[in-house]
């Protein structure tokens, strides 16, 4: 039996796919064991979103080949779509699959395992076996000729009921879609990962099923840009979006396969709650909000991408929206959920980014007020757009400006946590924290804020409701369990 080590980098994505990945090796007898043991096979899924992500994921290819240098070393995921030449030259990557194979990985592994023992018997030169690396990728043009979305996981009659949900886990990530065509000037990914391909419902509710059966209460939707889910559907049956059409139309019509994807969802015996990934502005609508709000199993909560509060930079950007059209859906939202979680992402020095600009942004990040915000310092990535732009603002600047969002963001978040004291709340209970030599068990809102309780109370994957008497910790409330 040989062993295999997993280890992913970037988005929850990535996390979901290397599940799946690690599930189909067990079903085929590999060992899964912890990455910073010595293995057979060490299996790492790049991301390549920043030239930080690049360099982390080399280090970890490197890492693992340091560790067994006569391990297999798979290099998977965004880093090899993009940098198919460095993973080529690059001698500690032993097999190279692309975004588009991932699914194929356990049977690209065993025909290059076979092919390796070949090898080392003297039927193979190993020249030959590096070259299968080129093999294993498939271009973005192949990805965008793919319309029907490749499912990572089995199919009905393999599957197998609670194999999605690892033990230690109360919510599961589900992914529903794949691809993006923001083409967003400072991003990568619509290259690493193609055109949007989105999963058939009733693949999706499938596996809902699967993983309610396991006793998982909560799901997550996740996807690169879960808000064009969809979106290939339209293409498929609508002969005016074949032909360019209306974007407002297109739009509405998103909207709506979403939203009926979620109350599908919502449909399923056993989940509990339904929680939305990053969403774009642009689907915030009267209807779509309320059509959500209408499911007690929506969370309240909301990560709404930003980038920035200033419109000359998110022209720069080539998002779609201004700032003010951006608040406007806040305001909707709010309106429409009470007090909804509201979280975001920030781009800090930004290429061209003055100071009038970034004060702009942080007037307006204060105005809208966010639950939590991840800041991010502009980093150079090389075949975007915003790679080439004259005015890159010096490092000492982004991190400058970035220290500034981030007192603004700890603030806030502090004060949003506040509003919770005295209140009643309901939280999905998870693991134990230890914490000045007492156990406390601690959980998530419907709008994830974390709250702790004495650890006796309740066990981990329950829903209690208490009130909450003040700070356990800055980030983290104190409640009462009721009794």
């Amino acid at each position: 039996m040989k062993s295999v080590a997993l280890h992913n980098l970037g988005c929850k994505v990535n996390a979901y796919e290397l599940e799946a990945i690690g599930q189909k090796l067990q079903e085929k007898g590999y060992r899964i064991v912890p990455f910073d043991s010595e293995a057979d096979i060490y299996i790492v899924n790049t991301c390549t979103v920043t030239n930080i992500a690049d360099r982390k994921s080399r280090q970890m290819l490197h890492r693992a080949k340091k560790r067994n240098p006569d391990a297999v070393v798979v290099a998977v995921g965004c880093y090899v779509q993009t940098g198919k030449e460095k993973a080529l030259l690059d001698e500690s990557i032993d097999l190279a699959v692309g975004n588009n194979r991932k699914k194929e990985l356990p049977e690209i592994l065993e025909e290059f395992l076979e092919k390796r023992e070949e090898g080392h018997n003297g039927g193979q030169a190993a020249s030959v076996i590096a070259a299968e690396k080129t093999l294993d990728h498939r271009s973005v043009a192949d990805m965008d000729r793919e319309r029907d979305y490749e499912e990572m996981l089995p199919e009905p009659e393999e599957a197998v009921p609670g194999k999605r949900l690892p033990e230690d886990h109360t919510r599961a990530y589900l992914k529903i879609q794949d691809g993006c065509n923001q083409f967003c000037s400072y991003c990568i990914i619509p290259y690493a990962r193609g055109r949007v391909r989105s999963r058939k419902p009733e693949n999706v509710l499938r596996e809902v099923r699967l993983l309610a059966a396991a006793g998982c209460r909560e799901v997550v939707l996740t996807g690169i840009h879960i808000s064009s889910y969809g979106m290939d559907f339209i293409r498929k049956t609508d002969g005016d979006y074949l032909a360019g059409g209306s974007d407002l139309r297109r739009t509405a019509q998103e909207r709506q396969y979403l939203l009926n994807l979620v109350k599908d969802i919502a449909g399923v015996e056993g989940i509990e709650r339904i929680r939305l990934g990053s969403l774009e502005p642009r689907i915030i609508t009267r209807e779509f909000a309320e059509g959500l709000a209408a499911l007690p199993q929506v969370c309240p909560h909301f990560h709404l991408s930003l980038q920035s509060g200033c419109d000359a930079t998110l022209k720069r950007m080539n998002r779609h929206y201004t700032a003010e059209e951006y608040y406007e859906k806040v305001k909707l939202l709010r309106e429409v959920f009470g007090r909804p979680a509201i979280t975001t992402d920030v781009i800090v020095g930004f290429p061209g980014e003055t100071e009038e600009e970034f004060a702009a942004t942080r007037a307006f990040l204060e105005k809208v007020h966010f639950f939590e915000m991840h800041v991010f310092k502009y980093s150079v990535r090389q075949g975007t757009a915003a790679a080439a732009m004259p005015d890159q603002v010096p490092e000492q600047v982004k991190n400058e400006r970035s220290a500034r969002l981030l007192e603004l963001e700890s603030r806030m978040s502090r004060e949003y946590r506040e509003t919770y004291i005295g209140k009643e709340i309901t939280v999905l209970t998870e693991d134990c924290l230890p914490l000045s030599g007492e156990s406390w068990r601690l959980g998530h809102t419907q709008t994830y804020v974390k709250a702790a309780f004495p650890e006796g109370l309740a066990g981990r994957n329950e829903l209690v409701t208490g009130r909450v008497t003040g700070f356990l910790t800055d980030g983290i409330l104190r409640m009462e369990p009721g009794r």
